[in-house]
Parts: C-alpha cells; structure tokens; sequence
C-alpha cells in the first residue's frame, strides 16, 4: 500500500468502510490503527446504514466549513448528500493546515488547503466501493457507475447502495492513485445544497463553548490589571469569599480567579474582591502618544519589501503626498470568550471554541493541545481538545488566553471549570488589529499617468509574536521567502497590482505595549485603505474617473479587471446617481480572491449613510456558491462596522471602550442593501472568510470625498 496521501480501509463485517489516520496518543480520539505513514485531512466513514460522515479537521464559525469540506467528498464519492454528515475532528498534528503548518483555521485557507486532498479521499472510496460490487457480480469495474450512494452496472441491470457494499469493501486494498473528477463533471460542487449545520443551529442543538463540558462544572471569571504590561500586587480574597455561592479565590497568571457555583456569584465576587495592581510603565501609555511615535519612524527609510526602476531619481508633473491613520481595533465577536476545562489523574480536557486546536511546540505553545498540557503540567499526550462551533471567531479564537486560565484555574480548584469572560474582559483585554500609518507619495506625468509610487508603513508586527528566537533564520525564510518576520505590517500593499514603472513599497515595525493579533483579513484590513484611497486620489489628481484610471494601470492583471469591470457594471458606475447619492469604488486582492466594491451613499445631518453596496468576488472554482455571497455579505458588514465606527483608545495605558454602547457595531436599521456577483473563474480556490472586508473601507471613504469634497485619511469615517 502506498502510503503518500491516504488512509488504510480497515473494519470488518459490519463495520462499513472508514479512511482513517492513526492518531497516536490523542487522547480520546477513539482512533483507527493503520499501517504506514499517512496525512489525510479528515476521516471519511460509510456505515452499512449509507450513512458517511465527514471529519472536519477545520473550526466552523459560520463560514460554513462543516458543508463546503463534506461537499468535496460527497463530489467524488458520488454520495447521497441527504446522508452526508460530519463531526468534528480532534486536535492532533495530523490534522495540521498544510498551508499554514498547524491545526488552524485562518488565512482563508479552508478549501484551499483541502481542495485536493478531501477529493481524493472521496475518489478512494468511490473506487473501492465499485470494486466491491463487480467482484460480488463477476463483471468489470469499467462497466460500473455511480451516482447518489449506488453503484450501478448498466449492462446486466444490478445496483447496491453504498451501504450494502461498505463491509465488503472494508477487506479491499486502498488503490495508490484513482484520478479526480474534471469540473465539467461535477454535480454537487458549484452548488448550494441545504448547509448540515443550519437544523442544529435552529433547532438549538448545536454546541457552542458554553453548552459544552460537564454539568457540574463551576464557574469562573477573571480580575486582570486593566493597565497594559501591569502586574498583580496584592488582594484579599475575604469580601469576595463572603458572597453568597462564591468558592475559591485563587491567583493565577493573568490575575485572580474567582470560582462559584453560578455565573451571578463569580461576577459579584468579583466586584467584591479587594485588589491593587502595579501598573508599571504602561500607566503613561495612549494612543495619541503612540501615534506620534509612529509618525516620526515615517522618516526613516525602513525595510524595502518591493522596489521597482528608480523612485529615488523619478520627478513629474503633478506630485501627490498623503498620510493615513488607522487605529487598534477590536474583534468583538458575537461569542465572548470562554473554556471549559477538567485537569484529573488522567490529564486534561478542554472544551474550546478555538481557531486553533494544535501545532508543532514552535508554533505559539503547540496550539490549544500544547497550552492545555503545560498548564496542567502533563505531556501533550494526556491533553484532550474537544472542538465545539464558534459564535465567531475572526482571529480572536486563534488566542489561547482564555485555555491557560481555565486550566490552571481547573487545576488550583480541582473540578471542572468553565471561565466566562464578559463583554467588558473581551473589549479591554483582546489581541486588538495593529493600529497603523501610512505614508504614500505619488507623481503623474503630464498625461495624468502616474509614474512614481512611494509608500511607507509603520505598525506593529503580529507574526512576530508567533517567532521566537528558537526557530532558525535559514527556517524563517524557508517559511516567509524574502518576506521575513515582520512582512504581515506590508501584505496587500506589497502586492499592488497597479503597473507603475517606479516604485518604492517598505515598512518599520514599532513595539508596543499594546497586545496585537489577527484581526479578519489581517494587514490586508489596512493596506487596502491606503492603497485604494491613494489610487482615488491620484485619479483626481489627473482629472480622470476612478474606475477608467484603474483599468488603465491593471492591463497586466486580468482578474482584477475583470472584477472591476464586473462590479462597475453592476452599479451602474457610468450612470448619474440620485440627488444627494454618491458612489466610490475599490478592489483589492486578499487571500487569492480578488473583490471589487462600489458604496454609495448620502450625508445627512452630518451623518454617513450607506444605502448599497455592489460587489464583484473572483475565488477561483466556487464550491458552494450561496456561501460565498453570504461571506461576501458578512466581511462588507464586519469592515463597514469598522470604517464608521471601529476604534479602539488607550489612556492612561487602559482600553476606555467597554461595551457595544462605546464600541459600536453596525445596525441592522443601518445594514445597506448588498448585491454579491461571483466571476466566473478556472483558477484554483481562493479563500472567501476575509476577502470581503478589505475593499469597503476605501469604497466609502472615496464616496465620502465625492458627496463633501475632503479626503478622508483616517478612521473610523466622520463628515
């Protein structure tokens, strides 16, 4: 058996058929042993029932990876898609994202790292089905089809549902190679068959993190310093242990826990506890203060990540300088965080909604698997991670904050205990997106065609947290290429597919005290501002429409203007707009996905209003299509809620938002209507989660200097 790609058929009479992967030491995996050395992506079982049941080896967030991965098995396997299920799989190194090197769902990367590998997974099984059944009938597997959970063989009229056949072909070889399906073939991908998770989720059967674990776990919340950098001084437990239901009071890492039987008496406990911080030198930190500092490394010529002809010697007609702030921002999912977790003899077991469920010991502690075992002082082998649904994620379950602390405070108390944090812990003590500025300088010639490119930015790095100083610098760039650490302060701006003949494109990393982490579509959620509103205003400058000046400069790039000519199309750009309506557009090119958007709006009252947003996505080959518009629909919302209202502000080295009433979110009363075209492609996959929020930003802003004649520069948007 070779051994490359796949999983060994293993069961016997009844068992049904299952490609599988032996997880060694995982616990409570309930793994199937096989020979060899295999690294599938998911496990795939078909009980005699017919039923097959995909593992899903990816956190389902609403993005609807519990349907678009079984969609790419069904497809090949020639499955009944009403007997199609999944489940989730455990944390295991085995399950690692090819695309990023860990069990993280993130990137966009879902389909793209499973198109090929699911497939073939699928195919495997549907050729060892057909054999089954032509061995049981005598014929040649050629003359065998399939379709809907059967194998049929035309000429002599016989057929068996998958299930009939599982057991016999349980006893079967696994073939070393069986080819794939061309697109023209496919049935079920491209289309939007009913999503598995939607009847759990109306039903309420579904699972998040806080309906998960033991019934009888207590509850915990968290007193952390509110200063960045500051540290626990001293507390006394006493007023907090007098409330009524409260348990224990215990010191951890990040604070003081307080346990109680029920969510009220740890938050009153809380209230109660008597606590002093040292602040440290966090106490003089904020924001405004940090923006000077990043200004004033805008003079320095930092890391050069592209550089074309010769920006330094490059004069024109007409030059156009801008400077653009972005602040922190906060994920602010639907969710707040939480974990439940039990440390006993036997090891430990968290329930998480997590992003990020394991990894190599490098990669930021090992995942949820590696922070749950040292903090309960066992080997990774004896640490259990059960995968719930996330009520978002974003980025923010990526962090594994809230697993340190439930552990630990599982371990201080010895029972079961799940920590809740409010939406008050959440807002004031995220991985917030790296506030930014960015400086761009541009020329035109006396044509109005631009012939210098110049852009700076300054920001903290959040892929700098995740490379310690173990990791060798010849892996680094083996890993990030001529990127290097650092290089997530540049992405999307370094790619810039505008063909201008001089360019000079770098970045300077500043440290803060500030926690920073991935926020949706990461540095794309700021360089495409940038970009975009200096494109717009270059176009202005040169006295031209902003969509005929982009398509002149993407002559080299035909998605994008494909997309651009799709979105513009849609909206009618050509056409005048209502009284009082005024459209912007922008297009920007994320996670192999290429989206272009038109905003229009109104001001009214001194108030910004977007009435509807047009939107063209280029993914490549669409595996579920209502998906991808409901993503689409999803990023516009997120990146609208943080072009108009997101910002997040440091004084006295604390967060001063707290809630939605501080840190506002999009109403659905304020919701603009949105039409999502998807562009016919042959490319391979692009991601859809994150490459809808980039382009909206910069879309409103330049519909902004249309309706009031000044540029913005900054965020969030005010008139």
């Amino acid at each position: 058996m070779d051994r490359r790609r796949f999983v060994r058929l293993v069961g016997g009479a009844g068992a049904g058929l299952t490609l599988a992967v032996w997880l060694d030491g995982c616990a409570g995996s309930d793994p199937v042993p096989t020979e060899g050395a295999f690294a599938p992506n998911a496990w795939l079982e078909l009980t005699p029932d017919g039923t097959v049941t995909v593992l899903v080896d990816r956190a389902e967030m609403g993005q609807g990876v519990s349907t678009s991965l079984p969609m790419l098995v069904a497809e090949e396997l020639d499955a009944d898609w009403s007997r199609v299920r999944f489940r989730f799989a455990p944390a295991h190194p085995a399950y690692a994202n090819p695309l990023i090197g860990a069990q993280v769902t993130g990137g966009s990367t879902s389909i793209r790292a499973a198109w090929e590998p699911l497939r073939q997974a699928g195919a495997t099984a549907r050729a060892m089905l057909i054999s089954a059944a032509a061995a049981g009938w005598g014929v040649d597997p050629a003359g065998c089809v399939t379709a809907d959970g059967v194998v049929s063989h035309p000429a002599s009229g016989r057929s068996a549902g998958y299930g009939e056949l599982a057991s016999k072909a349980a006893t079967l070889p696994v073939p070393d190679a069986v080819p794939l399906k061309e697109p023209g073939a496919f049935r079920l991908i491209g289309q939007s068959p009913p999503r598995l998770d939607v009847p759990d989720k109306t039903t309420g059967r579904a699972e998040f993190g806080l309906d998960a674990g033991p019934r009888d776990a207590l509850v915990a919340v968290v007193a952390r310093c509110p200063v960045f950098g500051g540290r626990l001084d001293r507390f006394d437990p006493a007023p907090a242990l007098a409330v009524a239901g409260v348990i224990a009071v215990e010191r951890i890492e990040s604070g003081v826990a307080i346990v109680a039987e029920h969510t009220w008496a740890a938050l009153r406990g809380r209230e109660a506890l008597e606590v002093s911080w040292s602040e440290g030198a966090g106490a003089s930190l904020s924001d405004e203060r940090l923006r000077q500092e990043r200004e004033a490394r805008l003079l320095e010529s930092g890391r050069v990540l592209r550089s074309l002809g010769d920006p330094d010697g490059v004069t024109g007609a007409t030059t156009v300088e801008a400077t653009y702030q972005l602040p922190y921002l906060a994920h602010a999912t639907m969710e707040p965080i939480n974990c439940t977790a039990s440390v006993d003899e036997s090891g430990v077991t968290v329930w998480v909604p997590t992003q990020f469920q394991s990894a190599a010991w490098y990669f930021a502690g090992g995942g949820a698997r590696g922070v749950a075992a040292k903090a309960a002082g066992v080997g990774a082998d004896r640490a259990r991670v059960v995968s719930t649904m996330l009520g978002g994620g974003f980025g923010r379950r990526f962090e594994l904050d809230a697993v340190r602390e439930a552990v630990q405070i599982s371990k201080a108390v010895g029972r079961p205990v799940r920590l809740v944090w409010t939406r008050e812990d959440d807002v004031r003590h995220d991985f917030y997106r790296p506030a930014a500025t960015h400086r761009l300088i541009g020329a035109l010639d006396e044509s109005g065609t631009p012939v210098l490119w110049r852009h700076h930015v300054v920001a903290q790095s959040v892929l700098r947290r995740f490379l310690p100083g173990a990791i060798p610098d010849w892996t680094l760039r083996l890993a990030l290429g001529d990127r290097g650490p650092g290089s997530d302060v540049m992405e999307g701006a370094g790619e810039m597919p505008y063909a201008i003949r001089n360019l000079a494109i770098g970045f300077s990393e500043v440290e803060a005290p500030v926690p920073v982490g991935y926020w949706r579509s990461v540095g794309h959620s700021h360089t495409a501002f940038a970009v975009e509103c200096f494109v717009d205003e270059l176009a202005a400058a040169a006295g031209k429409d902003p969509v005929r000046f982009r398509l002149d400069l993407l002559n080299a790039a035909p998605r994008h203007r494909r997309v651009l000519e799709a979105v513009a199309a849609r909206a009618g750009w050509d056409q005048p707009t209502a009284a009082g309506r005024f459209r912007g557009v922008a297009v920007h090119e994320s996670f192999g996905s290429i989206v272009g958007q038109v905003a229009e709006l109104s001001v009214e009252e001194g108030k910004i209003r977007v009435h509807r947003v047009w939107c063209a996505i280029d993914c490549g080959r669409v595996v579920h299509p209502d998906t991808v518009v409901a993503q689409m629909e999803g990023g516009i919302v997120f990146g609208l809620t943080a072009a108009l209202y997101g910002e997040i502000t440091i004084e006295g080295g604390r967060v001063k938002q707290s809630n939605f009433h501080d840190y506002r979110v999009l109403r659905i009363d304020e919701t603009p209507a949105i039409e999502v075209a998807i562009v016919p492609s042959e490319h391979a996959p692009g991601g859809v989660g994150e490459p809808g929020t980039p382009p909206i930003a910069p879309a409103v802003a330049n519909a902004l200097f249309r309706a009031t004649g000044v540029r913005p520069r900054s965020l969030p948007l005010r008139v």
